[in-house]
């Protein structure tokens, strides 16, 4: 596997025995491939905001447009702005006051003395009542009251653009064509609207901001521009929010302070930003009063024309968007077919249109990679569990970031599918927890090595426990969030990175299971006790999520270690991998057992999925090498059922690609549009959760390409249902860009790309669904013939760096 090989030189990594860091640059569509303007569309405005709003973010910035007639309500966030934590009264963290060990021994030995204990039994001694947690707030909404109203309205269009991250609104009133234009810009830190109609002196509207009522605000208005500022009274977090009116022509009137009257322009363009004092530093929390970044923000956005704030965006946006084109067939879209609104593509998804469903998968692909720029931009906190876009004040989950898997799935895509800076939020936030994550691995678990955290964690620096019994306990967390930080350098090859950030993170979190680990009696392995698998069943000990996760830990550490030269920690990792329970069992139905017990119940159709870590994201089942345990992973899925909430069939659709069935992975993407999937194709749990469309977009891409096993493996799982397509732009592990071209199911072109390094060679291991002999293999640059030594359905040759090789052939 990957993990287990070590490099050749200072910088490189093997895959299948190269040792080359290869590029992480993407292959634009030639000029003859068509290109896919996906986009979500809506004949009315939304009248409900979680099911027809359409979402635009920045990162720090989010908004979700409804796009009224008579009324337009802007409703908007600002990520930082949350209640509870420092400054709230009884905030602890989530920690006891002194160390548990007592409570966490007689756990252990209830568990050894019975074979496990109830949940319940397991909170009242373990968990912990919250205080102060607090919740992801609602910034506000900015009201636009028009002069008419929303009668004898005709040709109403609300857009969303994934090619350009702009929403459009437009209809015809009283024989005059309206056009609302809004965008969030990550370069400019502002989101702008302009407004527009086809007669000059139309526009008149009157704007107000509504904010909820657990906080304080003044307001004042200065030039057009209105500036409100307060406190949560939870905390005492200061918050402010400028927005900026900029009419042409007409009049423009400051009504006491609260309201922005605009009469007979012809155009008005507004700004709008936000912020609060909060910084992400533990313990306290808090940095300057935001107003001197936001006027000096709101002051250069004003100065600038809506073209070139639209501009500088697009040109931000697109230089991440366009990295990956995918073709599976949507590109002959009837044109009445083009022009539906997306919920009826939905409900009619299956229906015998054919072109319209893959046009729908197309959208739903490239939706996750939209959310993913717009939530989660360097700066900024990372995207959470509803990404950046929330209108409550009290959201479910709290709206934070759970860590038993959804914060994890957030990111699978951003590697994948070319969008690695958008990993940063994620490290700075991981970054954040190990401070008080060493003082929870102390505290709650008895630990004074390393850190750790449990099932959920906030802004605040939460990494102690809560107390309820269905999901409280899950010491593997920061095992899990370490992983991301060696797969960003197995994709990068970003060695300092390694080094000075992903490596200390690693080594902290494996001290803390260097320790925590206990033998089990029954055969001398080192396990994990106590030990529950998300969210079902008793606390035992050795619980088959619990080993593979902390396996996966314990081994990508002591690969780093090998690299970095950190030859004493190597040693100690080593020695306890020798004898590590590996979490990986057939039971007596032929299943992956959930439990090191084998007392799965085949009827069982639970939601979580967690004992097939190891096949997805984790890599330590090799499907092509083990053929019984590949056996034992389809038949927990088929026990599992293709149903469950919209982050579980996200988890299926990667668990059936790795298991190289490209139709039941495709089964179950339609499943989760079907069962799963709101109109504005917002993943719904239910309610609204966004890492099902983040982890169904990482789904796509696991089937179409593959390298967590120590080679290239090109489409791995692709359905029947896409016969003919290409794909450009999607990474694999080295750096390796890929684009691909099939017919027929079968591949036909394949131009794989390496890193500008010409002085140095590397071998590359290729795999494909059949014999690599039906294929040649050139460098392009020359248009040299390159030996392809075959073996079955793999291939082997040796690669320059800043080549580009293309592999053509199968079934032409």
């Amino acid at each position: 596997m990957i993990r287990s090989l070590l490099p050749t030189s200072p910088g490189s990594i093997l895959i299948g025995g190269f040792s080359l860091w290869l590029s992480v640059i993407a292959i634009p569509a030639r000029a003859d491939e068509p290109v896919s303007q996906p986009d979500i569309r809506f004949d009315h405005p939304a009248n409900n905001w979680e099911n027809e709003g359409l979402p635009i973010g920045n990162g720090a910035l989010g908004a979700v447009i409804s796009g009224g007639t008579g009324e337009d309500v802007i409703q908007f966030n600002e990520k930082s702005l949350w209640t509870g934590g420092p400054g709230a009264e009884g905030y602890d963290f989530g920690w006891p006051e002194k160390p548990q060990t007592a409570a966490l021994n007689n756990v252990r030995k209830a568990i050894a003395k019975e074979g496990s204990i109830t949940p319940e039994i397991a909170a009242a001694r373990l968990g912990r009542k919250i205080t102060a947690y607090g919740d992801y707030q609602t910034f506000g909404n900015l009201v636009l009251h028009f002069s008419q109203n929303d009668s004898d309205v005709k040709s109403y269009r609300r857009t969303l653009s994934l090619a350009n991250a702009q929403i459009d609104v437009s209809y015809v009133q009283a024989g005059v064509t309206y056009a609302r234009a809004y965008l969030a810009s990550y370069p400019d830190g502002v989101i702008a609207i302009k407004l527009t109609a086809s007669q000059p002196g139309k526009i008149s509207v009157a704007a107000n901001l509504q904010v909820p009522d657990n906080r304080s605000l003044a307001t004042r208005i200065d030039n057009g521009r209105i500036i409100a500022t307060g406190k949560l009274h939870s905390n005492g977090l200061q918050f402010e929010t400028q927005i900026q009116f900029l009419p042409q022509g007409g009049k423009l009137e400051a009504i006491e302070n609260q309201k922005i009257k605009i009469t007979n322009a012809d155009s008005l363009v507004i700004l709008i930003n936000a912020g609060t004092d909060y910084a992400q530093r533990y313990p306290h929390y808090r940095a300057v009063h935001p107003h001197a970044t936001l006027q000096q923000q709101m002051d250069a956005a004003a100065a600038k024309t809506f073209a070139q704030l639209q501009t500088r965006h697009r040109q931000d946006y697109q230089r991440l968007f366009n990295r990956v084109s995918l073709d599976i067939g949507q590109h002959n879209l009837a044109k009445k077919t083009r022009e539906q609104p997306t919920g009826a593509l939905l409900a009619n998804y299956k229906k015998g249109d054919a072109i319209a469903d893959r046009a729908l998968e197309a959208t739903y692909f490239q939706f996750g990679r939209y959310l993913l720029i717009a939530s989660s931009r360097a700066g900024s906190l990372p995207a959470n569990l509803q990404g950046v876009w929330n209108n409550s004040t009290t959201p479910p989950w709290n709206d934070d970031y759970h860590v038993n898997i959804n914060l994890q799935m957030n990111y699978w895509l951003a590697e994948t599918t070319n969008l690695p800076e958008l990993m940063t939020p994620y490290f700075d936030f991981v970054d954040s927890l190990v401070e008080p994550g060493k003082i929870s691995a102390l505290r709650v678990a008895g630990i004074n090595k390393g850190w750790t955290l449990f099932l959920n964690t906030n802004i605040w620096g939460f990494t102690g426990v809560i107390q309820w019994p269905t999901a409280f306990w899950q010491p593997e967390a920061s095992a899990w969030l370490a992983q991301h930080y060696y797969e960003h350098f197995l994709f990068s090859g970003d060695k300092h990175f390694l080094k000075e950030r992903a490596y200390p993170v690693m080594k902290g979190a494996a001290e803390f299971w260097l320790e925590f680990l206990i033998k089990d009696p029954r055969d001398g392995k080192w396990i994990v006790s106590p030990s529950f698998s998300p969210e079902q069943g008793p606390f035992t000990n050795g619980a088959a999520m619990s080993q593979q996760i902390v396996f996966d830990l314990l081994r990508n550490t002591r690969d780093a270690a090998v690299l970095l030269g950190d030859k004493s920690f190597q040693k100690k990792l080593d020695k306890k991998l020798k004898n590590i329970d590996d979490g990986l069992r057939i039971g007596s139905w032929g299943q992956l057992q959930e439990w090191k017990e084998d007392t799965d119940d085949p009827d069982n159709q639970h939601r979580h999925i967690s004992h097939l870590f190891a096949l997805h994201p984790g890599s330590q089942i090799n499907v092509n090498k083990s053929p019984e345990l590949l056996n034992a992973v389809r038949t927990t899925l088929n026990a599992r059922g293709d149903g469950g909430t919209g982050w579980s069939q996200a988890w299926k659709i990667n668990m059936w690609a790795r298991a190289l069935d490209g139709n039941r992975a495709h089964k179950v993407l339609g499943e989760q549009l079907q069962r799963s999937t709101l109109n504005n194709l917002w993943d719904n749990h239910p309610p609204f959760q966004i890492d099902g469309n983040f982890g169904a977009t990482a789904g796509i891409a696991e089937m179409l390409v593959q390298s967590h096993n120590n080679e290239l493996h090109l489409l791995p799982a692709l359905p029947d249902a896409w016969p003919s397509g290409a794909v450009t732009g999607l990474r694999a592990r080295g750096g390796i860009t890929v684009d691909l071209k099939w017919q027929n199911r079968q591949l036909i072109e394949a131009r794989i790309h390496l890193k500008n390094n010409p002085t140095t060679t590397a071998t590359l291991q290729l795999r494909t669904t059949q014999p690599l002999t039906h294929y040649s293999l050139k460098d392009n640059l020359t248009g040299n013939a390159i030996v392809l030594v075959n073996k079955n359905n793999t291939g082997i040759f040796t690669a320059q760096g800043g080549r580009t090789y293309l592999l053509s052939g199968g079934g032409r």
